[in-house]
């Protein structure tokens, strides 16, 4: 899912080509896509588009006489930019967004279509969107102190809540929790002083490095590489590769749709964390440390063999 960074970098490129610009019309492959009926989408036709905003992990088109569109690509949503009038594609395409430079075109991998699009009017209706969560490049440390320490959490969840931070989803709350040096399990009530600090710390210097990286890899052109997997993560999406810092396997825990990466050397002392499904079912034979687990591998590469 696209989180801070790469909204960030998708408004800045949108910015320049769009702002000032008049959105013509609306094509759309799905209907599913659009989930207001009022006010309709032909109202936003003939309109200039005055500014871009993120609210979390949305993005806000503002356009003149308080109507706005709140796009969330949700997991697997992208967007593309394209010579005016440009077809859609068949099996992923769900809308266009033609203004008079150009097409912005939306679409989503997969068979599931979770994207979605609001028609609002109005600054009152557009705030219920903001969960509240604090913009964190944009706070002080005793402000982020108390928003983390609100509820008590792990901090896997509390990153990720986004009643507490905007922006920040399942890649990015990795590689701040292995820059901080901090377990995903660790609870929010137990950190000290010089745990709020490193994790602070790793916030603002984990989001603000992905946020130059991703701009200066899309200079001069529209960002079409968006992932959550990307190469140079530390953690995320790296399961059983070397950390960069020690070298030890990255390992994971993974429910539902989501998985939780992290390094046990740098992050939870050389503990494994326990995965819910597969440990209920290994009962006590999970293992509980890297060695354990090693030999657990070197066990099923034998079997394997014979």
């Amino acid at each position: 899912m696209p989180e801070l960074p790469d909204i960030t970098v998708y408004i800045e490129s949108l910015r320049d080509r769009v702002v000032g610009r008049v959105l013509t019309r609306i094509r759309l492959a799905s209907p599913f896509l659009v989930r207001t009926y009022e006010p309709p989408l032909e109202e936003l036709f003939g309109r200039r588009l005055d500014e871009l905003r993120r609210i979390g992990k949305r993005i806000v088109f503002c356009f003149e006489k308080e109507l706005f569109a709140v796009l969330h690509l949700m997991i697997a949503g992208r967007l593309h930019w394209k010579k005016p009038g440009a077809g859609l594609p068949g099996k992923i395409g769900l809308c266009a967004f033609d203004f008079e430079n150009g097409s912005l075109l939306l679409t989503e991998s997969g068979s599931k279509r979770r994207a979605s699009l609001h028609i609002v009017r109005g600054a009152a209706e557009l705030r219920t969107f903001d969960p509240g969560g604090l913009e964190v490049l944009e706070t002080d440390f005793q402000t982020f102190c108390a928003v983390l320490r609100r509820e008590c959490h792990t901090l896997k969840r509390a990153l990720t809540d986004p009643r507490l931070f905007s922006g920040i989803g399942n890649a990015y709350s990795d590689e701040i929790l292995h820059a901080a040096r901090q377990s995903p399990l660790k609870l929010t009530s137990r950190l000290n002083e010089q745990d709020l600090e490193r994790l602070f710390d790793a916030v603002r210097r984990v989001l603000t490095a992905w946020i130059d990286r991703l701009r200066a890899e899309s200079a001069g052109s529209f960002p079409e590489k968006v992932t959550a997997f990307r190469e140079g993560m530390a953690v995320h999406g790296r399961y059983r590769q070397p950390c960069p810092e020690c070298g030890t396997p990255v390992q994971r825990i993974v429910h539902a749709e989501n998985e939780t990466n992290y390094c046990p050397t740098c992050q939870t002392e050389g503990k494994l964390l326990a995965d819910r499904a597969v440990s209920r079912l290994l009962r006590d034979d999970w293992p509980r440390t890297l060695d354990e687990l090693e030999q657990l591998y070197e066990q099923k590469k034998k079997l394997s063999a014979e």
